[in-house]
């Protein structure tokens, strides 16, 4: 059943292989070529200088099948949910397999205090850079909450739009047993589907909130029949989010797809964070309040950010930077600065008269329109008395 289902769901990388042209030599033995070694030391067409240094010029574009050829070998697989272009090319050069475009960009990107109100405009938005920025990785994108629910045709013309508008490889559903005749449904259509199973975010209400799961032997008996379910209906492969780790590997085990853990131990077939969490840029709220130990934070880099824009603050108002010698590159010949002083004296008295009328009205504004642009309950004073 997998397989024939992925072989329906061919759109953008599923079934690609890379391709077999044989870089042409430069002449003689390329540096870093040995005996017994492949030519390594020319790059393939069209490949950029970072992805010839980086080493991932080689690479194949993973596919779903890869993903469980993994799985079948016992190769933990790497998942990092990123939203936007310069995090999709880091990934793609760290090597990571899978780029999930969240739908929690919401809370990391938008600012909002759950992924319920993030749209599939806005999450198309993302997705396209990514796709944009990552050429490698297996790119996944969450369908938001609802998207897909009402019935299995609103979630197939839902996954069309991202694999054709945005290009992906697949897309993420939130559910269980009640969700396989969509998944079904969706594969059918030719798109490959990741399930979810766990705390699903797009269901805290009828949750009670970001809650852990399966908890109790039959809360997790349950997670591990909505499981089987998904992988019956051609799931590729599953998300399990914040279960017991017991949990997470009894799902893995009963499973032939791959397992992506998320808080469920080191038991899943793979793991996944999220780009800003794990470089220790931001934390997601909800993360703080079931699950302190949830995220490694493999960098600090929040604090770097930090730092830096503190010193290029400090910097601009001391006049330290941008220095003459070393952040002004631009230069003028000198007979081109004396005919630029010449044009500038022409008129300089009447600037000087335009700019001390131009000084006083905006002094008097400062005094005297005082603006309650954000509710702040300043009162516009009244101008000084004349005697």
């Amino acid at each position: 059943m997998i397989l024939s289902s992925l072989l329906k769901a061919q759109p953008r990388g599923l079934m690609r292989r890379a391709s077999t042209r044989k870089a042409p030599r430069l002449g003689g033995r390329g540096r870093g070529e040995e005996k017994g070694v492949g030519w390594v030391g020319v790059r393939f067409l069209g490949v950029s200088a970072a992805q010839a240094a980086t080493g991932i010029a080689g690479r194949r574009k993973m596919s779903a099948l890869e993903l469980i050829s993994r799985r079948r070998k016992g190769e933990k697989i790497t998942m990092v949910t990123a939203y936007d272009y310069p995090s999709a090319l880091h990934c793609d050069l760290a090597g990571i397999d899978i780029i999930l475009v969240g739908d929690s960009l919401g809370m990391v990107e938008l600012g909002y205090e759950n992924t319920l109100p993030v749209t599939p405009e806005e999450l198309l938005h993302h997705a396209k850079a990514v796709v944009r920025g990552a050429k490698h990785p297996l790119i996944i994108a969450d369908l938001p909450f609802g998207s897909y629910e009402v019935d299995p045709k609103q979630a197939q013309e839902s996954a069309y739009k991202f694999v054709k508008e945005a290009g992906v490889d697949a897309v993420k559903m939130e559910g269980g047993r009640r969700l396989a005749p969509t998944v079904k449904k969706v594969v059918d259509g030719g798109i490959a589907v990741m399930g979810h199973v766990g705390l699903t975010p797009q269901h805290i209400n009828v949750l009670g909130g970001f809650r852990a799961q399966g908890r109790t032997a039959k809360k997790a008996r349950d997670l591990l029949d909505d499981a089987l379910a998904l992988e019956a209906a051609g799931a590729f492969a599953i998300v399990i989010e914040c279960v017991p780790a017991q949990v997470g590997e009894a799902i893995t085990n009963a499973l032939e797809i791959p397992t992506i853990g998320i808080g469920a131990g080191p038991g899943t077939s793979g793991q996944v964070l999220v780009y800003h969490d794990m470089l220790g840029m931001t934390v997601h709220p909800h993360y703080k309040a079931f699950t302190p130990k949830f995220c490694k934070k493999f960098v600090d880099l929040g604090e770097t950010i930090r730092e830096g824009l503190e010193c290029f603050k400090k910097e601009v108002e001391t006049g330290e930077f941008p220095s003459f010698s070393d952040h002004s590159p631009y230069k003028m010949s000198k007979k081109e600065q004396e005919l630029f002083r010449e044009m500038l004296s022409v008129d300089e008295e009447k600037r000087k008269k335009d700019n001390q009328t131009r000084a006083k009205q905006m002094k008097e504004t400062d005094e005297y329109d005082v603006l309650n642009l954000y509710g702040g309950g300043y009162v516009t004073p009244s101008p000084p008395k004349q005697n």
